[in-house]
């Protein structure tokens, strides 16, 4: 334990060094997620996602220095999370708790927003109840059930009625796997096998020979970005499934940005609904994308996390300058509510009742652009809130 401590205490930075004397004119952010271990991507594409911003808004607001303090989970840790949110707000009194890849995570400091009155500002964590479990959560990443249930919907529409559905055995994963289905019967679908694995190393061998022998229209996936997307997607082509006819269908996260260029042909075709895509045509879009490299030479392509991450900096600063760098927490809430943004996505807003986003959801294929594997969007579901809620 003595040895974790050490980890999570190192990985504290910052990106303003600022003295004491001076620290009444910062705003301390405190960026909690996994920046190493098996999800160590979502926190470098969430603090991709802040160095973009500040490189194009700059460190300051309202006379206020913006400093971001890191710290790492090593994730999925909610007992490390809880331990480090604690610390951000008794030892270093940040104004904004962020970040929270993982849903458990989130959970677990949640309680702890809501005692110190401090805004917690969700950039992925995507289980729907999450944002009830605090008056001071605002989510400007998506839920499962929002992009899950337009899925489903294309999917009837498009003559597919008999599907497998695959997910994590955790909160996202259970709450699309519900999202998908509830949609798929009104629509006259069937869910004819529901399918969980583990969330961290499953083996997808079984599971893809199970779909196989069912012979579905086609598989509905949800599986975090990743690793298990490329896993998936491997087994998929090499067991024969596209030959049999048996279509992916998915979320996002299936070919998360991030990782689709690593993934070759294999996702080629594959139909996935989303909040957000590198290709997403908008000059917002080649703005951030053009900050974004200029911030992280070397962090790759940008994917949903780090819009979720460029998104709630653009919220934190209009809080700091509408409240002119005196942060309070209710006061702050209050402007997050009703806030609405022209995110590289598209337009979002927060739902002043849930705090949860509304934004489109894109209907997108896998297609290659200038060689390179894209999704490409070529249909939209307008103003999308949480279905669960």
């Amino acid at each position: 334990m003595k040895k974790i401590l050490a980890i999570t205490t190192l990985a504290a930075v910052s990106y303003a060094a600022v003295s004491p004397a001076y620290a009444e004119d910062t705003i301390k952010i405190g960026v909690i997620a996994a920046f190493s271990g098996p999800f160590a991507n979502y926190g470098k594409q969430m603090e991709g996602g802040i160095k973009a911003y500040m490189a194009q808004h700059g460190d300051s607001v309202a006379g206020k220095k913006i400093e971001i303090i890191i710290k790492d989970t090593t994730g999925p840790s909610p007992e490390i999370a809880k331990r480090l949110a604690q610390e951000l707000v008794v030892r270093d009194k940040v104004d904004f708790l962020a970040g929270f890849g993982l849903t458990p995570e989130a959970l677990a400091v949640a309680p702890i927003a809501e005692q110190a009155k401090k805004p917690m500002i969700v950039m992925n964590a995507a289980t729907s109840a999450i944002t009830t479990k605090s008056n001071y959560i605002a989510r400007f990443s998506m839920t499962l059930p929002q992009v899950s249930a337009p899925m489903a919907k294309w999917a009837v529409k498009n003559n597919i009625k008999k599907v497998v559905t695959l997910v994590a055995d955790y909160g996202p994963g259970i709450d699309a796997e519900a999202a998908f289905k509830s949609e798929l019967v009104k629509g006259g679908g069937v869910v004819t096998e529901a399918i969980r694995v583990p969330l961290s190393n499953p083996d997808f061998s079984p599971y893809i020979q199970r779909i196989k022998d069912a012979k579905p229209d086609a598989v509905f996936i949800f599986v975090p970005a990743g690793e298990q997307s490329i896993a998936f997607m491997k087994g998929y082509r090499e067991r024969g499934l596209a030959e049999a006819g048996i279509k992916v269908i998915a979320t996002g996260d299936l070919t998360d940005d991030h990782v689709l260029p690593s993934m070759g042909d294999a996702t080629l075709g594959v139909i996935t609904t989303f909040h957000y895509s590198a290709a997403h045509k908008s000059p917002e879009n080649q703005a951030f994308l053009k900050s974004f490299a200029a911030a992280n030479p070397n962090g790759g392509r940008p994917n949903f996390m780090a819009v979720a991450a460029y998104d709630g900096m653009a919220a934190i600063y209009e809080v700091v300058r509408k409240l002119n760098g005196k942060i309070d927490g209710p006061q702050a809430m209050a402007i997050l509510k009703n806030i609405k943004l022209n995110s590289p996505r598209g337009p979002i807003a927060i739902d002043p009742n849930t705090r949860d986003i509304i934004q489109t959801v894109y209907v997108r294929k896998v297609e290659k652009i200038n060689g390179e594997p894209y999704n490409v969007e070529f249909d939209k579901f307008p103003d999308q809130k949480d279905p669960g809620k």
